[in-house]
């Protein structure tokens, strides 16, 4: 059968009840929302090259180039490629123009997300909500159309020079946007290659400045009609150097999922002290797909020359891990040889892993993870994974 997940996307052969797994999703009433929220639009990137960031997803991420937009379309500002993976979607854009404002936000932030865009129920619904909150309003809603129909857009500002562009494209049938226009890579899948190495984004995570997440988590709450879904504070996670804070937000069918951090004090620099200097400020810091086969994705990806963070054997080794962990659906010395953590929660177990970063600046990375029920996000591993990404930023010399 088919399943609809939102954003005009369909996943084949996925049932509902697998949909929940996989996302983590909960039934959720729309017409008591104050800003109903449906699902992840697309994750919108600037980067250097888009034209190269677009081989890259398709060559390394097994994403499909569906849409473009450029000089050639009637754009002469800047180029832009439309990515799908399942329900996830991505859009990467780089400057043309020497004038464009592409080129100075990346000046000033390297590649990076600009905008998570969310499909919603009602545009003006939720522009009203959200400045009647308080929220800067970017864009006010308006119509775009082309021979597909129309779509209703407007936008609103979030951390740092991050912004949700809040989407209804229900009376729209074309490839992303008016502007868009249909376009297919000839490149081939690789050999062995399943269908799709991801099928969703489950969670973007954000990284705010010291003292600023609650402010954030509270604008998700009020502005947004997110609910809190954990806390991490503490030793939950901390390493012998370098510690954060963390906390998720979620809107009410838990498909869209933001978890957000600031730094802690402690005797060294931390991750997000790091991304927070090299990102010039506030962003997104790492993008998680979920997968329903994690161990096939590690591996084409890996082939491809995508770079996983080092897990030690000793994580492997810890008979502590061995008696939480209980019985997972792949032996613990396959999880060993592709490097994937494992945690278990009272709903469930979920395997993850993390890239390193992606660009030239150590900022922007991916997390692979895969849900067998757990509805968190790996608070088991935070100890092995903070330490993994010590000793990156040790060979950087940011520590």
């Amino acid at each position: 059968m088919t399943h609809t997940v939102g954003s005009g996307e369909q996943m084949d052969d996925v049932s509902y009840d697998q949909l929940r797994q996989l996302v983590g999703l909960v039934d959720h009433d729309e017409t008591t929302d104050p800003f109903p929220v449906r699902a992840m639009d697309a994750v919108v990137f600037v980067v250097g090259n888009a034209t190269q960031a677009a081989w890259f997803y398709q060559a390394a991420f097994g994403m499909t180039l569906v849409a473009y937009s450029g000089p050639e379309t009637g754009n002469s500002d800047h180029k832009a490629f439309v990515l799908t993976s399942g329900s996830a979607r991505f859009v990467v854009k780089g400057g043309v123009q020497p004038s464009s404002p592409l080129l100075d936000h990346h000046r000033r932030h390297g590649d990076g997300v600009v905008d998570l865009a969310l499909e919603v129920a009602d545009v003006d619904r939720c522009v009203e909500h959200a400045r009647a909150m308080g929220a800067t309003v970017l864009d006010e809603p308006h119509d775009e159309q082309d021979e597909h129909g129309t779509v209703r857009t407007g936008a609103i500002a979030t951390y740092g020079e991050t912004r949700h562009t809040l989407v209804d494209r229900s009376r729209y049938a074309g490839p992303y946007l008016p502007g868009y226009v249909e376009r297919h890579s000839t490149m081939e899948r690789a050999e062995g290659a399943p269908r799709r190495l991801f099928q969703a984004v489950d969670h973007c995570v954000g990284n705010v400045e010291l003292g600023n997440m609650d402010h954030w988590v509270d604008f998700y709450r009020r502005v947004m009609g997110f609910v809190n879904m954990a806390e991490f504070v503490g030793d939950d996670i901390a390493t012998e150097y370098s510690a954060l804070m963390s906390k998720v937000v979620a809107n009410g069918n838990h498909r869209v999922k933001f978890p957000l951090n600031e730094p802690a004090v402690a005797k060294k620099r931390s991750q997000i002290d790091e991304y927070l200097d090299y990102y010039g400020g506030p962003g997104c810091q790492h993008i998680a797909l979920a997968t329903n086969d994690i161990i096939s994705t590690v591996r084409h990806m890996r082939k491809a020359g995508v770079e996983f963070l080092n897990v030690p054997d000793s994580y492997y080794d810890d008979p502590e891990l061995r008696a939480r962990i209980g019985e997972v659906r792949v032996p613990i010395e396959t999880l060993q040889e592709h490097g994937i953590l494992v945690d278990r929660d009272e709903d469930g177990y979920l395997l993850q892993l993390f890239t390193k970063p992606i660009g030239d600046r150590p900022t922007v990375f991916f997390e692979l993870i895969e849900r067998h029920g757990s509805l968190g996000f790996g608070k088991g591993n935070f100890k092995a994974l903070f330490e993994a990404i010590e000793r990156e930023q040790q060979r950087r010399g940011n520590l």
